[in-house]
């Protein structure tokens, strides 16, 4: 875990290092039009969606765990065998679309495959010699990183993406950092074109994106809570 963050921690910083110098390279100017609005919504939406998954995988893999020596396949892994790196591409992919310019999308899809699948081989070489015929089949049932969304329609939103409010309280402070960050990049563009009055109205769209994630939120935790409680609630379990 320890070498994992510290690869993740030296990618992010050389990629903040040369945003910082080039940013003219990689951040998009603002030109009003229609469909670079609508990618910052998108953006925005995919940022809010994805911290809901981290927070969903990690909240239920803790209370479902018991120290690794259970295989979780309930929550958000009855759906996708890595949901915590769903939500992670989510985000990234979100913050590229809010702020940066069209190509880097496809820059930051070529170094998530590179980074990420070959950590995802790695944990399930090891999670197939601890828990043999057992994860074997679950991952006959279970897609590796992205869900299948027609099955997910019919099913209780709360039975894959259960919710509450204190699984918040690790990720809070990283969240509140990187929605600041995007935002100040993304009003410093728009007010700095249109000026601040325009940019007022513009973010109508963001305040009702983040109301409505608020407001889905606060609806999970509800239904988790009538389904789990507070304690830890019954699952199938993963490492």
């Amino acid at each position: 875990m320890k070498k994992r963050l510290k690869i993740n921690g030296i990618i992010m910083v050389c990629a903040v290092i040369l945003v910082a110098f080039f940013p003219r390279f990689f951040f998009r100017s603002y030109s009003g039009g229609a469909w670079e609005e609508a990618a910052e919504v998108l953006g925005f939406a995919l940022i809010f969606l994805g911290q809901i998954i981290r927070v969903s995988a990690r909240g239920y893999k803790a209370e479902h765990s018991r120290e690794s020596q259970s295989l979780i396949q309930g929550g958000p892994y009855q759906v996708v065998r890595n949901p915590m790196y769903l939500g992670i591409f989510l985000i990234g992919l979100g913050v590229v679309l809010a702020i940066f310019k069209w190509w880097a999308v496809v820059v930051f899809i070529i170094i998530f495959i590179i980074r990420y699948l070959l950590l995802i081989y790695k944990e399930e070489k090891k999670l197939q010699e601890k828990f043999s015929d057992t994860y074997k089949k679950y991952c006959q049932k279970v897609p590796r990183i992205f869900p299948p969304l027609l099955n997910m329609v019919e099913m209780d939103a709360s039975d894959y993406l259960p919710i509450k409010l204190n699984w918040f309280k690790k990720e809070i402070g990283s969240m509140i950092t990187l929605l600041l960050f995007v935002l100040l990049v993304e009003s410093w563009e728009d007010i700095v074109s249109e000026g601040f009055g325009v940019y007022l109205k513009q973010s109508v769209w963001l305040f009702l994106t983040f109301v409505l994630f608020a407001i889905l939120v606060i609806l999970l935790s509800r239904q988790t809570e009538k389904k789990y409680g507070s304690g830890q609630g019954n699952s199938k379990n993963k490492l």
